[in-house]
């Protein structure tokens, strides 16, 4: 039995927008009725949770909206709603890593928000939940290293500036997209990360398809085993699917449901409890989306089933 974080106030109103935060909705109404999953309802983290990682001039912006600009710095426009969605879905993040430690595997519909910087939010990202998560595992002892698989399709930014400051966290992403200055760049030659001992980046070439993917897989993985982390919080992102608007990779649905697989082999024969989340996607047709997310919980079944 697989148990699986979901809220139905992560969604904040956010209008007509490019990002499709009813997906996290739609991939819990699929999952519905499954016997082998159990859909749980997280608890909100609290503000000592969240002052570990952001600044207090942030986290006022986003409860009460002002400076606007700081509270939309993320790229969505605020609403009263927006501080306790955020709240909610860095609580599923960290309950189902509090979960993986207990069953070796859990998931949360919730999206890890990569791109969330300690003083301002980037690329529909608000509060980095990952952060929050790795950083509350350890303040409650209950971790001593928490490593990240991101396979979003953007470069995890965010994620690895906050993770150069704590020995306590790593970074391992893989990406289609740069990202920097809270703008994508779908090059990937263009920019290159300074990486550092504990966040380490892989770059998808442009046209980048499922061999290629799993061979660059294969250089990167070992990072995250050799550094022996107590929980891998992975990012299976949906928007490396090659209809997204954003993708500049050939990678369809079997490609990503491979690429899946691949991550949750790795974490079973290393031993390494997994929780993952669902990152970007943006496809026209939600539907795509949504079965990309849902191929994930396939995956799991594949590797975990047996």
């Amino acid at each position: 039995m697989l148990t699986t974080f979901y809220h139905p106030r992560y969604a904040a109103p956010i209008g007509e927008h490019i990002m499709p935060i009813r997906k996290f909705g739609l991939v819990a109404d699929a999952l519905r009725g499954a016997p082998d999953i159990r859909l749980a309802e997280p608890q909100a983290v609290g503000l000592q949770d969240i002052a570990r990682v952001h600044t207090t001039e942030y986290i006022d912006a986003i409860r009460t909206g002002e400076p606007r600009a700081l509270a939309e710095s993320q790229k969505f426009p605020w609403s009263p709603e927006l501080f306790p969605s955020v709240c909610l879905t860095s609580g599923g993040c960290l309950a189902a890593a509090r979960q993986a430690l207990k069953d070796g595997v859990s998931a949360a519909l919730v999206s890890g928000f990569h791109h969330a910087c300690a003083d301002h939010g980037e690329g529909f990202c608000t509060f980095n939940g990952l952060a929050i998560t790795a950083d509350a595992l350890l303040a409650a002892g209950e971790a001593s290293r928490v490593a990240v698989l991101d396979m979003d399709l953007h470069y995890g930014n965010g994620t690895a500036q906050l993770a150069a400051t704590r020995p306590h966290m790593m970074q391992v992403s893989i990406y289609g997209n740069d990202y920097h200055a809270n703008v994508p760049h779908r090059d990937v030659t263009v920019r290159h990360h300074e990486d550092g001992d504990n966040h380490h980046s892989f770059a998808l070439p442009a046209g980048c398809d499922r061999s290629t993917m799993l061979s660059i897989m294969e250089d990167a993985l070992p990072r995250i085993a050799a550094w022996k982390p107590n929980v891998l919080l992975y990012q299976a992102g949906a928007d490396p699917y090659f209809e997204d608007p954003y993708s500049p990779l050939a990678l369809n649905h079997d490609d990503l449901l491979a690429r899946d697989e691949a991550v949750f082999r790795f974490a079973k024969a290393s031993g390494i409890p997994v929780a993952w989340v669902l990152a970007g996607g943006y496809t026209t047709d939600i539907s795509k989306v949504v079965r990309v997310h849902l191929n994930t919980f396939e995956a799991w079944r594949r590797v975990y089933g047996k």
